[in-house]
């Protein structure tokens, strides 16, 4: 083999190993990205799947903070990295979603940037990313958590705190999660029981949930809200049923489901339309 062969194939190598940046993306494509690796690359999503905020029933505080703390992103103003915590099925992501589509609207230029739980340690790279541009970007981070031995937290922090650099100002995080500390309790007391400091040992962990500046809870609705969701449903969509058996029915299919929730409630719609052939577009 030839010297200038042997060179060709170790560049070849090399730039496997270290492949070239990607372009910078091209942010008008669309309003919404999911970010991915290997390489590293952000893709359009053409159309989100989400529902009209007004469709979201019972959640209307967390509602309105969420919505004023992107307003105010949107428009250039400071805003809080949020956690949206609590119960499973009570509108935490379509939350997130619906307010993106409400603030985009209003100001044009915010991009809504979905980031998978096992894609952190690459976000650093995302914000080199995000820095340059001139748009405004929400990170969402659906169903966030941390199991024993999972390091992943650590990179949350480069959004969350910065670094030296800082976090970009045109980026905020909204996560979703149904753990308040995005941890098991039992992980946290095992850390406490075992270290030498417990004190110590679990502040590192712990700590992270409390660098979102807005917590907004979710808890499971009660009857009437349960209830109220499913008529909101039924009158976006046209779905023509007397109240008496909406009530038995709905009431029927939360007790096979154990419980009621804004999932379960879009579960007996999605049966319900079904059943009487209508199609789930919002007219």
């Amino acid at each position: 083999m030839s010297d200038e062969t042997a060179l060709a194939r170790i560049a070849a190598a090399l730039e496997r190993l270290s492949p070239p940046p990607q372009p910078a993306p091209d942010f008008s494509a669309a309003e919404a990205f999911v970010w991915a690796t290997g390489p590293d690359r952000l893709e359009p999503v053409p159309q989100v799947s989400r529902v009209p905020i007004g469709l979201l029933v019972g959640i209307d505080r967390s509602r309105d903070t969420l919505l004023a703390n992107t307003r105010q992103f949107a428009r250039g103003f400071p805003a809080n990295n949020v956690l949206l915590w609590g119960a499973r099925g009570m509108g935490k992501s379509s939350l997130v979603k619906a307010v993106h589509a409400e603030a985009a609207a209003e100001t044009p230029g915010l991009k809504l940037i979905e980031l998978h739980r096992e894609d952190l340690p690459s976000i650093g790279r995302l914000l080199l990313v995000l820095r340059a541009s001139a748009c405004r970007f929400m990170l969402f981070c659906d169903d966030l958590s941390f199991d024993k031995d999972d390091s992943h937290y650590k990179s949350l922090k480069a959004v969350l705190d910065g670094g030296i650099e800082g976090r970009p100002d045109n980026v905020v995080l909204y996560a979703t999660s149904n753990r308040r500390h995005l941890m098991p309790r039992e992980m946290i007391e095992n850390e406490r029981q075992s270290a030498i400091n417990p004190t110590e040992a679990t502040e590192e962990k712990v700590s992270l949930s409390d660098r979102f500046g807005l917590w907004l809870g979710f808890h499971a609705c009660n009857q009437d809200d349960f209830f109220a969701m499913i008529r909101g449903y039924c009158h976006a969509f046209g779905i023509a049923i007397p109240d008496a058996d909406l009530r038995a029915e709905a009431i029927e299919w939360s007790q096979t489901r154990g419980g009621r929730s804004g999932r379960v409630a879009w579960q007996y719609v999605t049966d319900l339309a079904g059943r009487r052939g209508v199609r789930l577009q919002a007219g």
